[in-house]
This record gives structure tokens, sequence and C-alpha cells, in this order.
């Protein structure tokens, strides 16, 4: 009979011990509301930092653009003033063949008339007028040389007109391409100042949340 109760009240023990390790299990698997704070802020600052980490990355992707639009932005206009310098300097030789070539044209009609002039006066086969026939041809060399080099100064005009053109628009799509670069550079930079505020305001609220406060 006193075996029998032992028995009994030993199984009654293990069961209640059962029973009561069971319970703390349960509470231990079951966090405080402190407990779920700190998770939950923990989790919170782990994303602030992927989010600081990003923006970062981006800002500075940005920064390398903007560089980039500089450089470009700094050749393009120096290939636009050297073209603009080319024009300048063609535009002075157009003028002095013009120049050149009119002085031939006021000498082939002197020489024309000089010679019809000393045709009537000495005949056609006198040496004044074999003279004017010489200096005639010899103007008329001249004056198509300097058409020919107004010809040439006229496509080089044009085209250091067109590179000037094509280069100032490289130079407008640098000045967009700057802009907008600046523009996502600074939102970048707005996004960082949010992120550190909020991965701040995060681990005030983790160091609260220990506190049990």
């Amino acid at each position: 009979m006193k075996a029998e109760l032992i028995v009994r009240r030993g199984v009654f023990a293990v069961v209640f011990a059962g029973l009561l390790a069971g319970n703390v299990y349960a509470q231990s698997q079951d966090p405080t509301p402190q407990q779920q704070d700190i998770r939950n802020d923990k989790k919170d600052i782990r994303s602030d930092k992927k989010d600081l980490a990003k923006d970062r990355g981006d800002r500075n992707a940005d920064q390398r653009d903007i560089n980039h639009d500089k450089r470009d932005l700094s050749r393009d206009r120096a290939d636009r003033n050297a073209d603009q310098r080319d024009i300048n300097h063609d535009r002075t030789d157009l003028n002095r063949d013009r120049v050149d070539r009119n002085k031939d044209q006021r000498d082939i009609n002197h020489d024309k008339a000089q010679l019809v002039r000393d045709d009537k006066k000495y005949g056609d086969n006198s040496v004044q007028a074999q003279a004017d026939r010489k200096d005639l041809h010899a103007d008329r060399v001249d004056g198509n040389k300097d058409q020919r080099d107004i010809n040439h100064d006229r496509a080089d005009l044009n085209k250091d007109r067109e590179d000037r053109n094509a280069d100032q628009q490289d130079i407008n799509h640098d000045k967009k391409d700057l802009s907008k670069d600046r523009k996502d550079r600074n939102q970048d930079q707005k996004d960082i100042n949010k992120d550190k505020k909020d991965l701040h305001k995060d681990r005030k609220d983790l160091r609260h949340d220990k506190r049990g406060h």
C-alpha cells in the first residue's frame, strides 16, 4: 500500500514538473512586448543601414556622372572655341582673297582697255599690244587663282560652321546631362540625410526599449 502511494506521488510529481517546464518553455517562446519592440527596432536599424548604403552608392554614382559631364562639357567648349577661331581665320582669308580677286579684276579691266588703245594706235601685232596681252593673261591667271582660293575659303568656312554648330549642340546636351545629374545627386543627398535621421531615431528607440521605459 505504501509502495503504491509512493508510486502515485512520484507520477504526480513528474506530471507536475512536466507541466511546469512546459509552461516555462511556452513563456520563453512568446516574447514580451519589450522584447518584440527591441526586435522591431533592430530590424528597422538593419533596413536603415541598407537604405543608407544604397543611397550613398547612388549619390557616388551621380557624382561620377557629374564629373564625366564636366569633362565632356569642357572638351566640347574647347572644340567649339577652336572651331570659332577657325571660322574667324576663314573669314579673314576669304576677305583677303576677295580683295585680291577684285584687284585682279580691276587689272584685267585696265589691261583690256589698254589693249584696245594699243591695238588702235600701234596695231594688233605691235610690241605694245603683245605686252598688253601678256599682262592680261597674267592677271586672268591671278584672278582665277584668287577665285579658287575664295571657293576653298568658303568650303572651309561652311565646314567649320557645321563643326561649331555640332559642338554647340554637344555643349547644350552636356549642360542638360549635368543639370539632371546634379538634381539626382542632390536628391540622393536628401535621401541620405533622411536615412541618417531614421537610423538615429531607430537607435534611440532601441536604447529606450532596452531600458524598458
